[in-house]
């Protein structure tokens, strides 16, 4: 009988088609960028798990993939007679193996015991986390580990980075043993029935919903959907499906089609995205958002941030997960209708956020309104600069007093069919401006490659050639994202007596 990892026996749990799929045909396999980011998290996580837990440096780190399994499986037992904590010690039984995170030493009534710790960077305890520590504490415990404690340690967001390497009190401990413990017979039925899944000859029929997406997005999602019928005009082109009634009626119909969807259960604005798909036309109210822009006057600033946000915070006074600025873009069109642009971004390495803070006050002038797409976002990161820097909290505030907000205005007044339900930003231009494109410039093309190009740049190994070109790339793109919102406040607000070059 072929021994299922405890992350086989996750996938299981998430969806036995993929549990199928990972056994017998890895290769259809396509894990997203997110995904790939959320691994490396994991990774960096997992190393300051080490250190905080073996501060002298005395423990063990098992590698199986340079030792072999068998090897990593015996000297794991072996290493239960010591008094040092063992990393990634693996424990195989009867059709199941895991590697545990942490494995800290401790004595009761005379007896050595051990302390299993699963590390995770997630900010919480989540149910589907209860199921791994669940079956890690079972393996361990049937393969003879005389186990008196499990816990997960995940990130402690009010940690604040005192910084020269201390991550103490990075990772906060919930003690789950007695749920753990009281699950055997639990994982004992997932165990074996994850085996009769995996030793079928042809893969289970479970069509496409929402545990593709729950707990972990599923690198089998293309090729699931690619087998199910499609629908010309699908129903998740609808936006904000929260009505547990239009929920329960898609459930019912997967290949649901915008055709077949009634119009009761829908909200006004997903009426409107169901009325411009099926009918190809634009809906536009230019008088309503005329009228919405008209008290504003200029001179106006269009403001777009890029940022960065680290599990592992790497510079003092910063938070796990806390969104870093690095690059803000600036267009400004003064009274004359004259448009420039001012640009900040930091490449150096080091923490960006008082620079960046400095250089916002300086270019966003004193009076007129500050346009952005979506103003939770700068409005929230503006006011976190405040937070940290109380001289400059009087200037940053007045900037997000500033803030108007055009994506409200948008969606209330307009919609494309090629929108497919989303007002992006990267939705909306191609209708209104389709002399620009997102697609063309070189490299970043969107916020995810912008916080890859960012870790790029300010790597030690990175050439400055590499830099240099890498900050070009950068430069264009968050300025297209403020030129792109330029030429929607010009459309919004009927100017056209006004002009503008990229």
């Amino acid at each position: 009988m072929r021994k299922l990892s405890k992350s086989k026996l996750i996938a299981y749990r998430q969806c036995p088609k993929r549990l199928w799929l990972e056994i017998h045909r890895p290769d259809l396999r396509e894990d997203s960028a997110a995904t790939q980011a959320i691994f490396s998290v994991g990774h960096s996580v997992g190393e300051i798990a080490q250190r905080l837990y073996d501060p002298l440096g005395t423990g063990v780190l098992l590698d199986p993939q340079r030792e072999g399994f068998n090897s990593a499986f015996r000297r794991s037992l072996e290493l239960l007679a010591t008094d040092q904590p063992i990393f990634e010690a693996g424990y195989a039984i009867e059709g199941a193996l895991a590697f545990a995170d942490v494995m800290m030493p401790g004595e009761q009534s005379g007896q050595r015991v051990w302390h299993m710790v699963e590390v995770k960077s997630s900010t919480s305890v989540k149910d589907y986390q209860r199921d791994d520590t669940a079956i890690q504490a079972y393996i361990a415990r049937q393969a003879g580990v005389p186990l008196a404690s499990v816990a997960l340690a995940h990130i402690d967001t009010e940690f604040i980075y005192p910084g020269a390497g201390d991550y103490r009190g990075l990772l906060k401990e919930q003690d789950l043993t007695e749920e753990a413990f009281a699950r055997e017979s639990e994982v004992r039925e997932w165990i074996a029935a994850a085996h009769i899944v995996a030793e079928q000859s042809v893969e289970p029929e479970i069509t496409t919903g929402d545990q593709c997406g729950s707990p972990f997005a599923c690198g089998f999602y293309d090729y699931c959907a690619a087998q199910e019928p499609k629908a010309e005009y699908p129903v998740y082109w609808l936006p904000r499906i929260q009505s547990p009634t239009l929920r329960a009626h898609i459930e019912a119909h997967p290949a649901l089609d915008l055709r077949d969807t009634p119009d009761e259960l829908l909200n006004d604005i997903q009426k409107r995205v169901k009325q411009c798909t099926l009918s190809g036309e634009t809906y536009f109210d230019a008088a309503g958002a005329a009228a919405m822009l008209s008290g504003q006057t200029l001179p106006a600033y269009f403001l777009d941030f890029e940022s960065i946000q680290f599990a592992v915070p790497q510079w003092a006074g910063s938070r796990p997960f806390q969104q870093i600025c690095f690059q803000f873009s600036l267009h400004t069109l003064d009274r004359s209708g004259k448009l420039e642009s001012t640009a900040f971004l930091d490449l150096s390495g080091n923490d960006p956020s008082r620079a960046f803070a400095e250089a916002l006050i300086a270019a966003c002038g004193k009076t007129g309104p500050v346009y952005v797409y979506n103003a939770g976002f700068e409005g929230a990161r503006i006011g976190e600069l405040a937070d940290r820097y109380s001289d400059l909290a009087a200037g940053l505030l007045a900037i997000k007093q500033r803030l108007f907000d055009l994506l409200p205005i948008t969606r209330t007044h307009y919609y494309h069919p090629s929108q497919q339900g989303s007002w992006s930003i990267k939705a909306v231009l191609p209708t209104v401006a389709p002399d620009l494109s997102y697609e063309a410039l070189d490299g970043v093309q969107n916020g995810g490659m912008a916080m890859d190009a960012y870790l790029e740049a300010i790597h030690p190994d990175t050439t400055s050639e590499r830099k240099a070109e890498i900050e070009r790339q950068l430069l264009a793109y968050c300025g297209l994202d403020t030129f792109a919102m330029v030429r929607l406040w010009q459309f919004l607000a009927s100017r056209t007596d006004l002009e503008f070059q990229a």
